[in-house]
């Protein structure tokens, strides 16, 4: 039985708070602070913009919420740092598990697409720079469909795209919203709990496996199967 599995990327395949160590020279030890804040207004854009239903796409969410911290902190970027900050956004490092965690899902016969709010140019740069890209079947964007996580919408387009049954997708995420929504919407979900202090929403709804890595969540799903 074949299984379909769309994995997230930003948080869960690479490391987005990682661009702190570039974003050091501007922002001084307040750069793990600048990257977080980043990352939550970033997600914070794409949330407003699916429920507003007005589209931009994650390209554009990325670069305002950089104009909107920078400004919060009274960093005063050129046009020319803006860019190459940019850029180095399609350069996060990976996780050190994510090259052997896709091959151990490979091996239980999984199809695995990156699964992903980012445009897919962005994405397939990213992926490639991390050595990641060799490693998945492709990417499916929800720039496809024009709206974000966790609409439904996107949900069901993974499944679509993957021609598999909703029975047999899995949405692999460590990001507990993106868990959520996939299980609204009616897949399986799988969480990876990167980091202890993450806290799982109480919503009720609860992830159908979780583990600390890639690897050891492929060892689940495998259990899981038997």
């Amino acid at each position: 039985m074949t299984i379909g599995a769309g994995i997230d990327v930003y948080g869960t395949l690479a490391d987005p708070i990682g661009i702190s160590d570039y974003l050091r020279p501007l922002a001084g030890d307040g750069a793990d602070r600048m990257a977080e804040l980043w990352r939550a207004k970033q997600l914070e854009y794409t949330f407003r913009r699916a429920a507003m239903g007005r589209y931009e796409n994650f390209d554009v969410c990325t670069r305002q919420a950089l104009a909107w911290v920078a400004a919060s902190l009274k960093i005063d970027l050129t046009n020319e740092a803006i860019e190459l900050i940019l850029g180095q956004y399609r350069k996060l490092n990976a996780y050190p598990d994510a090259v052997s965690g896709l091959a151990s899902l490979k091996r239980l016969g999984c199809t695995v697409y990156a699964f992903s709010n980012g445009v897919e140019s962005s994405l397939r740069q990213l992926l490639e720079h991390a050595g990641l890209y060799a490693c998945l079947d492709g990417i499916i964007s929800v720039d496809e469909i024009g709206t974000f996580k966790p609409d439904p919408r996107v949900y069901h387009h993974l499944t679509r795209r993957l021609g598999i049954s909703s029975a047999e997708t899995w949405l692999i995420s460590s990001n507990p919203f993106d868990i959520i929504g996939a299980k609204a919407a009616g897949i399986k979900a799988a969480w990876v709990q990167r980091s202890a202090a993450i806290v799982f929403d109480s919503w009720g709804i609860e992830p159908d496996l979780a583990a600390t890595d890639l690897n050891g969540l492929a060892g689940k799903i495998e259990s899981s199967r038997r």
